[in-house]
């Protein structure tokens, strides 16, 4: 006997069905989507009880006459496509004509329609997938649906609901995510018939984004400049990032559009990530609002059946724009950020108790002279290593790369490549005088050096000040003269799997170029003969690992350096001043110069800030001096 049966047409709407409508938020997302589709300017959306009860979406969109209305709740039924080949051009939200069957087949469902200009418009109930009464209505041009009592024909799945104020944050969740990709159409949203938000519509993203999250967040996002993509054609990159500093410990505020359409996916959150780099503290995710508009054919929307997800055709292309449109935004804050903390002459301090204000302004210090600039030290291997060393005693460099110096040094003491051995280095544009924006109030905690601007009190961590100096000095080095690589006395063996194996030989140059010489030694196999000289690890083999996973998430630009940039934070938070060095007055004036000078002067290469303001309103509020 055949065991295969033919499911019936209500089990199979109830199994589409749980593919779309997995909560009230997913009803809301599908109905307003379509209404967006519909070319509306303002869209309505009621919900009672967290959308377990009712909900409403009403909108002014084009509207549908009665024959489209009743077959819109035919299974697969769609004004969006026509042919197979429209699947590779999809320029809409909603295709697939699965939304309103399947959201009418688990509820008592009600759909409204009027066609501008037409004297009347159609109505169709329907309950639990069957059609129950069509009739003339009266609305509104444009479509109002009601979906009331969801799954109350499914109590197995009804029971899996949260609470009605958990329900209720999914919908505006999602509300806000259409809202934020639609700034120039208005969204109403009533909760238990209160309103929760009312947005007019807005003349910018920045509008929107400031109605939705507040002026303080929008003051701390940075636009992505318009040329930020230029270079990758076919690709437009838009929208707003946080600045340095502003993140937060979950994904929850990084939000993502493609071509209008609220996605998710990994390979852009790593170009993310990528982008701040050494921006981004460890643990934290940026806040961002990023619009990517591309060719619809080179990205497929329909592998998932809510549409969250999508796939790219060539994955390192967008990752890469992203890239570029991050670091553009990040740069592009640079000007303000040294204007905030040069914002011209520090005051004269305020004369001490029994001094008149010529005789204070007479003790004002004189511009100190500016020291001269400190040379980079780097961290050599011992020149012969210890029993049972992996490292051979002469140091090799990688290939394609200068010397490193031959004169033998005792462990751990600093060394800078001799001029006889080193290639001169690109010089960041020299920093302007800094004496005469700072006034000097001294050091806290042998750690946080004080100073006076203009704008008020400036505190600025030595310890990371530094480490952002060294690490763009050092950076500037390899960039030039390449990863520096020390032989192993003892060859190592890797084995690795099929796609390690096979990424591992598509990019041997550029592991060569990070610093590791290594040969293929059989299948699947390699043989390891040095390793950048920062490397010490107990597990030589265990650390390649994970250095193969790491920059096999970046893109061919990125990987290059990317293994360079590790190490070099790991580096010179070692050689950086420490919390209790003492410097004196010249020194934490160059200090400051050099920070100003740097291309990324926010944070330390570990993403933690360098140098805060606190401005004489902030203070003034402190201390109730103002409201």
């Amino acid at each position: 006997m055949s065991r295969i049966r033919l499911l019936s047409e209500e089990v199979a709407s109830q199994v589409a069905a749980g593919e779309v409508v997995e909560r009230p938020a997913a009803v809301v997302k599908e109905l307003v989507e379509n209404s967006i589709d519909a070319r509306s300017t303002r869209i309505e959306v009621l919900t009672r009880r967290g959308g377990i009860s009712l909900i409403r979406v009403t909108d002014n969109g084009v509207g549908m006459d009665r024959d489209d209305a009743l077959l819109c709740l035919e299974r697969h039924a769609t004004s969006k496509i026509r042919s197979g080949e429209d699947l590779a051009a999809i320029h809409t939200l909603g295709f697939r004509g699965e939304a309103l069957p399947s959201i009418a087949s688990v509820s008592r469902f009600r759909l409204s329609t009027r066609e501008h200009g037409a004297l009347a418009g159609t109505e169709v109930l329907v309950a639990g997938g069957k059609m129950e009464t069509v009739r003339d209505g009266g609305d509104a041009p444009g479509t109002q649906i009601e979906v009331r009592s969801l799954f109350y024909n499914l109590p197995a799945r009804r029971k899996f609901l949260r609470t009605e104020a958990t329900e209720a944050s999914h919908v505006e969740h999602q509300l806000h995510l259409l809202a934020l990709g639609h700034p120039a159409i208005s969204f109403v949203h009533l909760q238990d018939d209160r309103i929760a938000f009312q947005l007019a519509p807005a003349a910018s993203l920045l509008e929107r984004i400031r109605d939705l999250s507040g002026p303080a967040l929008a003051a701390e996002l940075l636009e992505i400049p318009e040329s930020a993509t230029a270079g990758c054609e076919g690709i437009r990159v838009t929208g707003y990032i946080g600045r340095v500093g502003v993140s937060r410990s979950t994904r929850q505020q990084q939000v993502c559009f493609l071509n209008g359409r609220a996605v998710e996916n990994i390979t852009i959150s790593q170009g993310l990530r990528e982008g701040y780099h050494t921006a981004l503290m460890k643990g934290q995710h940026p806040v961002t609002f990023l619009f990517i508009e591309m060719d619809p054919a080179a990205v497929d929307v329909n592998v998932h059946p809510a549409k969250r997800e999508v796939r790219f055709r060539s994955p390192s292309e967008i990752r890469q724009a992203v890239i570029l449109a991050v670091r553009a935004a990040l740069e592009s804050d640079r000007t303000r950020w040294s204007a905030e903390f040069r914002p011209g002459p520090a005051p004269a301090p305020l004369p001490a108790r029994g001094e008149s204000p010529e005789m204070q302004h007479a003790q004002t210090p004189l511009p100190l002279p500016e020291p001269a600039r400190p040379t980079l030290a780097i961290p050599q291997p011992p020149a012969t290593g210890p029993a049972g060393s992996l490292y051979a005693a002469p140091q090799q460099p990688a290939p394609g790369r200068t010397d490193a110096p031959d004169s033998p040094q005792s462990p751990g003491t600093p060394w800078a490549p001799s001029p006889a051995h080193q290639e001169p280095l690109e010089q960041p544009p020299a920093p302007g005088p800094v004496p005469e924006t700072f006034r000097f109030l001294g050091v806290l905690g042998k750690l946080y050096v004080l100073m006076e601007n203009a704008s008020g009190l400036v505190l600025v961590d030595q310890h990371a000040a530094h480490e952002r100096i060294l690490f763009e000095e050092m950076q500037r080095r390899m960039e030039q003269q390449g990863v520096p690589s020390q032989r192993l006395l003892l060859p190592l063996t890797l084995q690795l799997g099929p796609k390690d194996a096979d990424w591992v030989e598509r990019n041997m140059e550029l592991l060569e170029r990070a610093g590791i010489a290594l040969e293929g030694f059989g299948a699947g196999t390699f043989k390891i003969d040095s390793l950048p000289i920062f490397i010490k690890a107990e597990d030589p083999a265990q650390l390649l690992h994970d250095i193969i996973d790491d920059l096999r998430e970046t893109t061919l630009q990125g990987a290059r350096l990317r293994l360079g940039h590790d190490l070099i934070a790991k580096t010179v938070c070692r050689h950086a001043v420490k919390a209790n060095d003492t410097l004196r007055e010249p020194e934490l004036t160059k200090l400051v110069e050099d920070l100003l000078a740097c291309e990324l002067p926010y944070c330390c290469p570990h993403g933690r800030p360098t140098m805060i303001q606190l401005s004489y309103g902030e203070l003034e509020r402190k201390f109730g001096r103002r409201a």
